[in-house]
């Protein structure tokens, strides 16, 4: 099917064949005088009147969508397809008139991250030659932009002798965003500087946590006044409160190589899905805590996200992040990372296999500022296999220089962890406050 083909209603091959049947039996028995093969003909002479007399003489239109167009990964959606009559002059009777055939049969194009049911992404079913709804229920199983197309529409008139040609419709195109897995950290950054997050101050100030009760000073707002402990002493007290303090979380998107196999939310995780899996989780967290958060991708493959807060700012590093793909870089230089305030927290997310990530990282780190890598290189087995001995080798030598690099990191002070979900850089966070916290020494 050409999509510049014209729509319309051919005939089927059944057709023609039904046709010359009846032709060459009748002109048989007309010439030789043969009865037999005059009514050896009339059934097909009947089945191929009666496919020309219900052929229908508009062709339907296609509408196709969908009920949602933005999924997380493992939720599902319904699919519509409906077959309309095409537009008509004002008076025109279109009820009446067969406009979507016999049979409808309809084939999506598939796609390796689209669970269709049925599972053939084809369906068949009867029409009773009006206007036709078919749904079809479609389930997102990984991060990424998705297309659904569709291949086929056909529609066969009765006794199957005409068929639609040149029937399309426009596809359909889904956003399946990271799954955010439920992630929560404790309440602890190295150095918040802010006045409008959720993290406690050590010194007293406008906030929502309590300090103590102590009693009025001049400066004082008059809110803040105890009134149950002032009527209660006979002098006024007010209460005070820890200043909420906020940060800036950078995230550092590795996307140079995509390690492992993916097999989608149901199965193993690649190392790129992991890394934004886990980019997505923490934003969130960060974010719902009053954070500034900010996206960078080492790999150059997905547009920058500068520093903001809030909701909006959290679906547009969700969108960001579905476009995410696998890039060798080609050594950019570390400046490329913009520079830092005091006090900003970044976390990186990467396989740890490439030597761009590991200058980004050691250029960061000798700036002062704080970083935490997570690992996120699949358990990858290496396996005897004969016939992949050299490739199992050359991964052997790769992964003793990625022990020779993650040590280097390690003398710089970069804590390392592995993604496990909630908690995962909890204990990470409290050595970095604590070493943050404690008096240096000049």
């Amino acid at each position: 099917m050409r999509p510049d083909e014209p729509v319309g209603w051919s005939p089927t091959a059944a057709h023609l064949r039904a046709v010359l049947m009846a032709t060459g039996c009748l002109a048989v028995g007309v010439i030789f005088r043969r009865l037999d093969a005059i009514l050896l003909g009339l059934p097909f002479l009947a089945a191929a009147t009666w496919g020309a007399l219900a052929r229908p003489s508009t062709a339907p239109t296609v509408a196709v969508r969908s009920d949602a167009d933005t999924l997380f990964e493992g939720q599902a959606t319904t699919l519509h397809l409906a077959l309309r009559a095409p537009s008509a002059p004002a008076g025109a009777a279109l009820d009446d008139e067969p406009i979507s055939g016999d049979l409808v049969t309809w084939v999506l194009t598939p796609d390796r991250w689209i669970e269709v049911d049925p599972p053939t992404a084809a369906m068949t079913v009867v029409s009773d030659g009006g206007p036709l709804d078919l749904t079809v229920d479609l389930r997102s199983v990984r991060w990424g932009r998705r297309v659904v197309g569709i291949q086929r529409v056909l529609c066969t008139s009765a006794f199957g002798a005409y068929r639609t040609t040149g029937l399309t419709a426009e596809p359909v195109r889904l956003s399946t965003l990271p799954l955010r897995e439920r992630f929560a950290a404790t309440d602890v950054v190295p150095r918040p500087a802010g006045v409008v997050g959720l993290h406690r101050s050590r010194r007293a100030g406008d906030g929502s946590e309590f300090a103590d009760v102590r009693p009025f000073r001049p400066g004082d707002r008059l809110r803040r006044i105890n009134w149950p402990v002032s009527s209660r002493t006979g002098e006024l007290h007010v209460t005070s409160t820890y200043s909420d303090l906020d940060t800036e979380v950078m995230l550092l998107l590795d996307t140079e190589h995509d390690l492992g196999r993916s097999e989608g939310v149901d199965g193993r995780a690649s190392s790129l899905d992991t890394a934004v899996r886990a980019a997505a989780a923490v934003a969130e967290h960060y974010l719902r805590h009053g954070d500034r958060v900010s996206l960078i991708d080492l790999g150059e493959r997905v547009r920058n996200v500068p520093a903001g807060t809030g909701r909006r700012h959290l679906r547009r590093i969700l969108d960001i992040l579905v476009v995410a793909s696998p890039n060798v870089s080609r050594g950019s230089p570390p400046g490329r990372v913009r520079r830092l305030r005091a006090g900003d927290l970044v976390i990186a997310f990467s396989p740890l296999t490439g030597t761009a990530v590991m200058n980004h990282i050691a250029a960061i780190v000798q700036r002062g500022h704080t970083v935490i890598v997570v690992d996120t290189l699949p358990e990858i087995m290496v396996q005897d296999d004969p016939e992949m001995v050299w490739r199992s080798l050359a991964w052997r030598i790769r992964l003793l220089e990625r022990s020779a690099e993650i040590e280097r990191l390690g003398d710089l002070g970069v804590p390392i962890v592995r993604w496990l979900g909630d908690g995962s850089l909890d204990e990470v966070l409290r050595d970095v406050s604590r070493t943050a916290g404690a008096p240096r020494i000049r």
